[in-house]
């Protein structure tokens, strides 16, 4: 009888993975570093456990948007006080705070839980083609278009 095994905080291996998201979809480079982040990619994947690995991303300010959504698809932010709504476009985002516009992508598409926060602190996200992981040797990791 063959048994399962389930993954533990002490047997999670996690590797470190590069992405640059030069010309790359939003939402379909958002999905492919979730499912990385959550750890769906390893067969000893346990939903109950942190087993992801560690993303960054490099060229935030390069990803692209399909369709007009650069000047329909809004984010907002409430200060929780009255008159408190902030409302900014897609092209705002883009080219004031790339970072943040792929950090909302990606953590929308984690759980939202006290798992699902751990698994965002190892999403890395820059603007520029440089980042300061190099000590960790990250693999080059190929996101389909």
């Amino acid at each position: 009888m063959r048994q399962t095994t389930m993954a533990n905080a002490n047997t999670v291996e996690r590797k470190w993975f590069v992405v640059d998201a030069t010309d790359l979809t939003l939402g379909r480079l958002a999905t492919q570093v979730a499912t990385i982040l959550r750890g769906k990619h390893k067969p000893t994947y346990t939903p109950h456990v942190d087993c992801g690995d560690y993303v960054i991303i490099i060229n935030a300010d390069k990803v692209k948007l399909t369709g007009n959504k650069l000047e329909k698809k809004m984010y907002y932010n409430h200060s929780r006080h009255i008159g408190g709504l902030r409302v900014r476009s897609a092209k705002t985002m883009i080219e004031k705070y790339p970072v943040e516009m792929l950090e909302r992508a990606i953590n929308g598409m984690l759980p939202h839980n006290t798992l699902g926060t751990l698994m965002g602190k190892k999403l890395f996200v820059y603007a520029q083609d440089s980042h300061p992981h190099m000590a960790q040797m990250p693999e080059v990791l190929e996101i389909k278009a």
